[in-house]
């Protein structure tokens, strides 16, 4: 399964790989509360992708952890088990693979280290970044550091006091999982232990956010290191009858609207587009990432709530849909970040270690 990164013809095997078709493989499901969420994506990917340019295959990771191959191919261990003829195996005789996966045990560079020990391109964050940008507090900090403003947060860790220094309202959530799972708004101290104790189900590490008074506005990023990443045109949600931003109001049918562009100096969408990808560099991400905003109303400063390194991927996501918006379709844009992974994998095969 293991690939020599320092084989002297590559350059030869990359022009072989892009005189065929490509042999790709979606990777979807998951050990995550969003592994249907996965799924969902993973079935757009497969259908967009041009089965003239490409031979793609899905591998499903059930929320038990084991791996299958298509449907119903229950051939795989869990890991770390491969064995011929099991999905794990078919991974080392892919050119790419399109890790579609989200939350802890897929986007938290867990399986992306998987695939840099097996030396195989993939498609988006590596290892650091996803890690970084899963941990909440972490990637805050970051941000920090580097004079990217984000909003006031509490970190309350193990043996903590539970408190709220920064006042109510607030919200509380898992510091590292993703799509609202575990969050909370909270009124007043009364309500923040049920709060912090909801969030303590899905980690171990809680955070207490400020309540930012403003527009939610999401830009996605797409690319590597040279050229510059560039970023889509940013949109406004519209949570419509919901107070904020929940699982609800992303996944259920009518939830949510997205305006693109939102309804805001174009000054302002200027500064979100370069913040945006400002955050994608300071936090080492390549390939793609979705970079969630609030434009503070009374001051209207754009502060970085998150960043995610695999958005959601089907072809009415918010990621695929401000691209769209941008003159990028979907397809153009699974096309862009499959090359943008073989670019890396060849440029990072010429490193020595």
């Amino acid at each position: 399964m293991r690939r020599d990164d320092h084989d002297d013809d590559g350059d030869d095997d990359h022009h072989a790989v892009t005189a065929r078709r490509l042999r790709v493989a979606v990777l979807a499901g998951g050990r995550s509360s969003e592994h249907d969420i996965s799924l969902l994506s993973a079935r757009s990917v497969l259908e967009a992708l041009d089965p003239d340019r490409y031979d793609a295959s899905e591998i499903t990771i059930g929320r038990d952890g084991r791996w299958e191959l298509g449907t119903g191919d229950t051939a795989a261990e869990t890991l770390p088990v491969p064995y011929d003829g099991g999905p794990l195996e078919r991974l080392g005789r892919v050119d790419v693979v399109l890790p579609i996966l989200h939350g802890p045990f897929g986007e938290d560079g867990t399986v992306q280290g998987l695939l840099e020990l097996a030396g195989i391109p993939y498609v988006g964050a590596g290892v650091a970044a996803s890690a970084l940008a899963m941990d909440k507090d972490l990637f805050k900090k970051v941000m920090r550091d580097s004079g990217i403003p984000v909003a006031r947060h509490h970190t309350i860790r193990l043996g903590d006091p539970v408190a709220s220094p920064l006042g109510y309202p607030a919200f509380v959530k898992p510091a590292r999982l993703g799509s609202s799972v575990g969050i909370s708004k909270v009124e007043d101290e009364s309500e923040l232990a049920a709060a912090v104790a909801l969030a303590r189900r899905h980690d171990e590490k809680v955070l207490v956010e400020e309540a930012v008074a403003g527009i939610e506005v999401e830009c996605g990023v797409l690319g590597n290191r040279q050229p510059p990443p560039v970023a889509s045109l940013p949109g406004r949600i519209d949570t419509l009858e919901h107070d904020w931003y929940d699982y609800a109001s992303k996944y259920e049918e009518g939830g949510m609207e997205l305006v693109v562009p939102p309804e805001l100096p174009e000054a302002t969408i200027e500064l979100v587009r370069r913040r945006a990808v400002e955050a994608f560099v300071a936090s080492e991400c390549e390939g793609m990432a979705r970079v969630d905003f609030f434009v503070r109303e009374h001051d209207g400063e754009v502060v970085v709530n998150e960043l995610n390194t695999i958005p959601g991927f089907t072809a009415t996501s918010v990621y695929a849909k401000l691209f769209e918006a941008s003159g990028i379709g979907y397809a153009e844009l699974l096309d862009r970040l499959i090359d943008l992974a073989l670019e890396r994998h060849e440029r990072r095969s010429h490193l020595r270690y």
